[in-house]
């Protein structure tokens, strides 16, 4: 899977006035960007930086910080 995306973000997201984080393929690259400011920019990850994250997020590692 290396062709490109279109910006995507969480179906979960709907509703809440824009601001959302959107997730893209581009040029071998999973790009990242605030939705509600895309033009601050986007943080650029390789596969596997990405896989390793999604990985820890499954696994609950990052759960603390939402301060729950």
């Amino acid at each position: 899977m290396n062709s490109d995306t279109d910006w995507m973000m969480s179906s979960r997201s709907t509703g809440n006035g824009g601001s959302c984080v959107e997730a893209r393929r581009s040029s071998g690259l999973i790009e990242v960007r605030n939705s509600k400011s895309p033009a601050v920019g986007t943080v650029r990850f390789t596969t596997q930086e990405w896989d390793s994250f999604l990985d820890g997020v499954k696994k609950g590692e990052f759960d603390c910080l939402l301060g729950g």
